[in-house]
């Protein structure tokens, strides 16, 4: 796999960084900047937009992300996803002020033309 085939939007279930396992949806939006680097847009819950830069080895895609909280503090973490296939992200994330007795998960799966989001 190439990182060309990681461009594209895709689908998010994810839980959260804590014992409860919150539960979440979202889109992620990957492109690549000038430099070949992975840029990934989330909207988590059609209301929390996040931003990265991330780079791609092994069919391993890693990101380095931030978003601003509702108090207006700026959150940092990272995510690292397991390439299972073009269409298919299989990762974990931790951000610097989460639970560190537990890591978040992401299973994301691409969004194929004319498809439907809810």
């Amino acid at each position: 796999m190439q990182i060309e085939d990681l461009v594209g939007q895709f689908q998010i279930l994810g839980s959260n960084q804590d014992a409860t396992k919150d539960t979440y949806t979202g889109i992620l939006d990957l492109t690549l900047d000038e430099h070949l680097r992975i840029s990934a847009k989330w909207m988590i819950n059609k209301s929390q937009p996040q931003l990265g830069i991330g780079f791609f080895k092994d069919n391993i895609l890693v990101i380095n992300f931030q978003y601003q909280g509702d108090e207006s503090n700026i959150y940092k973490g990272v995510v690292v996803y397991r390439c299972i296939s073009k269409d298919v992200l299989d990762g974990f994330w931790s951000e610097e002020y989460g639970n560190p007795l537990h890591l978040g998960e992401e299973r994301c799966f691409r969004v194929q033309e004319n498809q439907i989001l809810n």
